[in-house]
Order: C-alpha cells, then structure tokens, then sequence
C-alpha cells in the first residue's frame, strides 16, 4: 500500500504534487503546535511593515484545522489542480506557475479590501472556475444529490457554502478571478481586433521546462560527424 500510494504520489503533475504537499506540512505544523495560524494569516500590517513577507504564501496554504473543511477543500484543490495540469496545461508548466502567481496576486490585492485571513478556498474555487470553463460539456454529479454540466460546479458550490453557513465572499473572490483569467486568456484574444493580454515571462519558462529549442536550427546528421563522409570512398575513386 506504502508503495502504491509513492508512485501515486511522484505520478502528481509537478505543481500540484508541491501545492498539497506545501498545504499538508502547513496543516499537520498546525495540528503538532510547530507553527500557529496567526503565524501564517494574510495580515498586510504584518507583510508590509514587519517585512513577514511569507504570509503572502502561507495563507494560501491552510485551510483550517484537520475535519471536513479542510477534506473537502482539499480534495477539491488536489483534483481541480491536476486535472488542469495534465490538461488544458499540459507540458506547459510554466504557463501554469504563471496562471497561479496571476491568480494569488489578484487575491492577495483583493484581500487588502476584503478582511479575509486565509485565501486558500478562494484560490480553489478559482482553479475549479477555469476548469468548468474550458470542460463546458462534462457532466458532474455532485454528492449523488444532482447532476450538471461543469460551468454551473462554482455556483454549486457556492450554493453548499451557503447551507454550511460559509461566507460566500471567499467563494465569489475565486469566481471572479477566475473569470478574469479566462477572459483575458481564452475569450479577448479571439475578440475581432483582440490580442493574447497575459504571457508568461521567458525567465520561468526557462526555470521551469529548460531553454527552448531554436525552430531555425538545423543539427548536422549523426551519421556524418562535421558534416563530411568520413570514410566514405569518393565518387569516382578507384576500388
């Protein structure tokens, strides 16, 4: 089981296995007294005049104390993350980074307006958006309770905050960065007169899938080192 569950483990996209495992260690530091929330909550006081520059990452990293919260977001977070990496983003991970950082950043300004202390639910609603947007046609059954096409997922989901007494405000913060995600992505550039907003900067394409090849180059064959026939007889030549 030991073993099943490793390659199950380093079988996980690259960035989603480093997001859960990040969020895991953050949660079990919690439980064990190694770290405390008020450690790691988005606090801009903090950030910006104490320097805690971390909590801009932690806070995207816990999601509660060990219960049904903290599952739930998970689980979504864990399937939501990969299913976009091994998809829509797939050998493109960098483009992926960069979709998250674009995300994080506009939740982290959001947050400076919206007293929220931990961004990591608004964050996997955003993921669970883009995803329901680029599968228009995939049909979910939530809970064996009702089955729909993956656009109305987030709404569902809002719905379920609702009844577990949640403050939808986290909820409508992952919905509407991810619809500005995808306008700028998917729905501007195929606008008449419209243009590609976002693009990832060649430096975390570089650090994150290794320097593209040169379209332009053309490599000598293998089978003549230097370009010449070593020993090859030439036309012509005697035998």
């Amino acid at each position: 089981m030991a073993q099943t569950f490793q390659q199950e483990y380093m079988q996980m996209p690259p960035v989603t296995r480093a997001y859960t495992t990040a969020c895991v260690i953050t949660t079990i530091a919690v439980q064990l007294d190694i770290i405390t929330p008020f450690q790691i909550y988005f606090n801009p006081d903090l950030i910006f005049r104490k320097f805690q520059v971390w909590r801009l990452v932690t806070n995207f990293m816990y999601f509660g104390p060990i219960g049904f919260n903290f599952l739930f977001n998970m689980i979504f977070a864990y399937r939501y993350c990969r299913m976009l990496e091994e998809g829509s983003f797939r050998n493109k991970t960098a483009d992926f980074f960069f979709m998250i950082l674009f995300g994080c950043s506009i939740m982290t300004i959001l947050g400076l307006i919206v007293n929220i202390v931990f961004l990591g639910s608004a964050f996997t609603i955003m993921l669970v958006y883009l995803w329901s947007r680029r599968n228009p046609y995939v049909r979910l059954n939530f809970f064996g309770l009702m089955t729909f096409h993956a656009p109305y997922l987030p709404w569902v989901l809002l719905g379920f905050s609702v009844l577990l007494g949640n403050s939808v405000v986290i909820d409508l913060m992952g919905i509407a960065v991810g619809h500005i995600y995808y306008f700028l992505e998917d729905v501007f550039p195929e606008q008449q007169g419209g243009f590609r907003i976002l693009k990832t900067p060649r430096f975390l394409t570089y650090l994150l899938e290794g320097p593209t090849e040169d379209p332009n180059y053309n490599p000598l064959p293998e089978e003549r080192p230097g370009g010449f026939n070593w020993g090859e007889g030439q036309e012509g030549e005697e035998q």
